[in-house]
């Protein structure tokens, strides 16, 4: 369980994004560039990061963020950010592989993952009825 100032929370997001035409670029120096990257910008934005996969083609990312942060900003900031620093780095991808500024597929896959099952949360809903807010019992 994570904590902020003004929440306890546990939300999860399976996160896949691909390449621009499923474009197989990630050598072995692109993709440790793109890992540390991806946890660079986690770690700023206090984001924990619980597993990644560079692939060849897509990336893995099963991290967890407040809910205060929608995962589309999610996306939005982890391609927007890297596309950038890689193509600084590496800007014979752009000309090669790439057109104009594009890195990534504009597509994406979202999924959330819990500790808890629905008919879990029904039941402490249910049985909470007259007990008042107790955030720790969650």
């Amino acid at each position: 369980m994570s904590y902020s100032s003004s929440a306890v929370y546990e939300i999860n997001y399976h996160i896949v994004w691909c390449t621009k035409y499923r474009k197989q670029v990630m050598n072995d120096e692109l993709k440790q560039f793109l890992d540390d990257q991806i946890r660079t910008i986690a770690e700023s934005k206090e984001w924990e990061i619980l597993e990644l996969e560079v692939m060849p083609e897509y990336i893995h990312l099963f991290i967890t963020a407040p809910p205060f942060i929608a995962p589309t900003d999610i996306v939005k900031i982890m391609k927007g950010v890297t596309t950038k620093r890689i193509f600084q780095k590496f800007p014979e991808l752009r000309k090669k592989e790439f057109l104009g500024k594009h890195l990534w597929s504009p597509s994406y896959y979202i999924g959330t993952h819990g500790q808890v099952s629905a008919e879990t949360i029904q039941k402490y809903i249910d049985g909470n009825n007259n007990r008042g807010c107790n955030l720790s019992t969650v």
